[in-house]
């Protein structure tokens, strides 16, 4: 169970205890009710070599971070929480790693392909993908929607964009579900250690082979866009090509899928909310913007102090570790009314994207069509699914998102 707000001087906020079942959404609220909502937290438990942080827990808060890149860089200290195990310079060869002027001129490379005009020209091809993969599970009793939907339907899509084939998908998606959710036991039996010793080199062996075949014979998805790009004259070096790839199909992968489940589970417990999607599908997109709210993907992103400052009355010094709590904001009560509530007809403003600033999320439009095109065909199929069992989280708190759900389909008049 979360601690409660009489011992917050000496919380430590990353502990694997307030992750076992998901964010833990009432430590947050005693944090940002607490009058010190810049929290400090002396150390991570599992970690004792990592620097301990600064916890942002409300909107307005997390806005002012994520605007000012010359104070709270991305690039200076890392961008998660825990940098143990993962070198800086493979996290400042993502652009999310990055600061402004190389950010800027990076992400820019991508822009293009994910305007949301460009995005809904490939609405017909990601409502098929979902389609066959809804078909694959017709016919079964019980499924779990993580394993059997969710994943195969993302891996494909944004497989489909990088230009993986198929058949790699599945080994695309237990990379980047090891390496994300590093610390859980299920996904990296391990231990941590092996996402450098063995999670990573096989990112860039599979990786290189895309590569090798991009600069022999250029096409037009992305990956070929990372490999024949020019950066002031120069084209990328192979790491920064193979993070660049790392990041669009990590995001890829566990945002959409992380958020679509928790929607799912959603509706299943909330019964009324999936009687108003059902009555009228066009409440769906508003809908995903709940869902978007309330279950962020990400936990959180961190940047480094640049200088010394002040942010909500505590003083931060240079270097020093600046993480933004994504779940806790888009609950800030100075935002949302009841803000624990599920409400579909909501349609919220949040920040599961990002809060603004140069780092705003470059897949937004894409997340959005897919989980609007998953959420309408497995309503339309299975509108009486139902839990048959208990949920599990990646116990993480990087990455947030159901692990194994079981569902029993009950398909439109079964």
């Amino acid at each position: 169970m979360p601690r409660t707000e009489h011992d917050l001087d000496t919380v430590l906020v990353t502990d694997r205890e307030h992750w076992l079942e998901g964010p833990p959404h009432e430590l947050f609220r005693a944090i940002r009710s607490s009058g010190c909502p810049v929290h400090w937290s002396s150390r991570i438990t599992e970690y004792p070599t990592e620097a301990g942080f600064w916890s942002v827990t409300t909107a307005d808060d997390i806005l002012t971070v994520s605007r000012d890149w010359e104070t709270y860089s991305s690039e200076l200290g890392g961008i998660t929480a825990v940098t143990e195990g993962f070198p800086l310079e493979l996290m400042r060869a993502m652009f999310i790693g990055m600061d402004p002027p190389k950010h800027d001129r990076i992400k820019a490379l991508f822009q293009r392909a994910f305007t949301p005009r460009r995005i809904a020209d490939h609405e017909d091809e990601i409502r098929q993908i979902v389609c066959e993969v809804l078909d694959r599970v017709e016919g079964r009793e019980v499924i779990d929607l993580v394993e059997d939907v969710a994943q195969p339907a993302v891996s494909r899509v944004i497989g489909s964009f990088m230009g993986i084939p198929p058949e790699d998908d599945a080994a695309w998606a237990a990379l980047m579900n090891s390496t994300l959710g590093a610390g859980d036991p299920d996904l990296n039996p391990e231990g941590v250690g092996a996402v450098m010793d063995k999670g990573i080199p096989e990112v860039f062996e599979r990786c290189m082979k895309l590569v090798a075949a991009r600069r022999e014979q250029p096409t037009d998805d992305l990956t070929s866009v990372l490999v024949h790009a020019e950066v002031d004259g120069q084209k990328l070096e192979d790491h920064e090509i193979v993070m660049g790839f790392f990041l669009l199909v990590a995001a890829g992968n566990d945002s959409t899928k992380a958020t679509y489940c928790s929607a799912m589970h959603a509706l299943i417990e909330h019964p009324d909310q999936r009687d108003l999607l059902l009555e009228d599908p066009s409440r769906i997109p508003g809908a995903v913007e709940e869902a978007l709210r309330m279950f962020p993907a990400f936990a959180h992103f961190r940047r480094t102090a640049t200088r010394d400052c002040v942010l909500h009355g505590q003083e931060i010094k240079a270097g020093e570790k600046v993480v933004l709590w994504y779940p806790s904001s888009n609950r800030d009560e100075t935002r949302y009314e009841d803000p624990d509530r599920f409400d579909v007809l909501r349609n919220p403003e949040h920040q599961a994207f990002g809060a603004g600033g140069r780092h705003f999320c470059l897949g937004t439009a894409l997340a959005r069509l897919e989980l609007r095109i998953l959420i309408e065909e497995t309503l339309a199929r299975f509108p009486q699914a139902d839990l048959c069992g208990p949920l599990t989280w990646v116990e993480s708190p990087f990455i947030s998102q159901i692990k194994t759900m079981p569902v029993r389909l009950r398909p439109a008049g079964g």
